[in-house]
């Protein structure tokens, strides 16, 4: 397989490099973390400006239509920098289901917005009692006219503080396990009956908890049809925060090769100890084992979704768990006590990595996937 980026693709990897190592260093992006939003509306804006929040929309929906390939470069990158500001899901989860099944009229009403950047989202689907089970939901849709009457609670609603739309999952027929009856509904966040309740979570990002009560909703697609829809959005997420993922393995196990050459015990570098040096390959190796299952996941869902995808995306997430966890690991041990504190990046990281592991399934679940499969 050919793993070459075009010439357009290595610009946009540039260009995403340059501002993370220009504007978003470590102590910037403590600073965003700790300021009311969560996120600097002064990057989302330049991430509009640059057209990375077009990249996925079709030329028709204003955007570029680059598919895939495109926003694993881009995540991986923004995890290289640890980016905070919600381009997953305001782009890749609301935005994936306006994308993939919206009505001309509600793409019209709401894509732009998202290519300008004057427009956030986010996708209500977690339940409490789901665990990753997109179709377990006690969440219901009642038709009411020409709209649906929302009720039920959504729990980590990512970017729920921040979102100007809400894009939700709630049954409208079957059983609570059914695959059938599974719609989605286009909400404003300021209508009426939601009540909502923030907080940040572990790696950095802000969520909430969201309860609806009798609140309208906007059918998006076809009643009871949502759950396929809802599949593909999750897996292109997957993949995007996978791609992140294996930015932050690239900081880490680089990080540590530099730190045991500059520390030293019993009078020379650290990193001259063969024991250590077997740790840090062993770093490396299991880095570009989820790369190259990115590479793999990232071209077979623009080949088109399906079975084959669907394998891909589940292979390179057990990968990133395992690799993640490793390198993660090894990274805060070799740093010793300085891996431990709030001060060094590593620790940073290693909570994201941690968050990544359980997001949109984990190792377990998607084992258990690829099998089924």
């Amino acid at each position: 397989m050919d793993f070459s980026f075009s010439d357009e693709q290595t610009l946009l990897q540039e260009s995403i490099a340059r501002f993370v190592a220009n504007e978003y260093a470590f102590e910037a992006r403590q600073r965003i973390i700790k300021g009311p939003q969560g996120y600097d509306t002064a990057n989302w804006a330049t991430f509009a400006e640059l057209g990375w929040l077009a990249l996925t929309f079709s030329e028709e929906e204003g955007g570029f239509g680059w598919g895939s390939v495109a926003t694993m470069i881009l995540a991986e990158q923004f995890g290289k920098g640890l980016i905070v500001e919600p381009f997953v899901a305001t782009v890749i989860l609301a935005g994936g289901v306006l994308r993939h099944a919206g009505s001309k009229a509600q793409k019209e009403a709401i894509l732009p917005g998202i290519v300008d950047g004057s427009r956030l989202g986010a996708l209500a689907y977690v339940e409490p009692q789901g665990r990753f089970n997109l179709a377990d939901l006690v969440t219901t849709g009642t038709a009411k006219g020409e709209d649906y009457l929302l009720n039920g609670h959504k729990a980590v609603v990512l970017n729920g503080p921040s979102a100007d739309f809400l894009v939700v999952s709630a049954r409208t027929g079957g059983a609570q396990r059914d695959t059938e009856g599974v719609s989605l509904f286009l909400v404003e966040a300021k209508a009426s009956g939601i009540t909502r309740r923030d907080y940040p979570t572990v790696d950095g990002l802000r969520a909430s908890e969201i309860m609806f009560e009798n609140t309208p909703g906007q059918l998006i697609g076809e009643a009871g049809g949502g759950l396929a829809v809802l599949q593909q959005v999750i897996d292109e997420a997957t993949l995007a925060i996978g791609a992140e993922a294996v930015g932050c393995m690239e900081v880490l196990y680089k990080a540590t090769v530099e730190y045991c050459k500059t520390r030293e015990q019993f009078g020379q570098p650290i990193g001259k100890f063969q024991v250590l040096q077997h740790r840090m390959v062993d770093m490396f190796m299991e880095y570009e084992q989820a790369k190259s299952l990115m590479f793999m996941a990232a071209m077979r869902l623009d080949e088109g979704y399906g079975p084959q995808a669907q394998k891909a995306v589940s292979a390179f997430k057990v990968q990133v768990g395992k690799s993640g966890r490793f390198v993660g690991q090894q990274a805060i041990q070799l740093h010793g006590g300085m891996g431990m504190t709030e001060e060094l990046n590593v620790g940073h990281y290693f909570k994201r990595l941690t968050v990544i592991d359980t997001m949109f399934g984990n190792v377990d679940y998607h084992l258990k996937r690829f099998g089924a499969l």
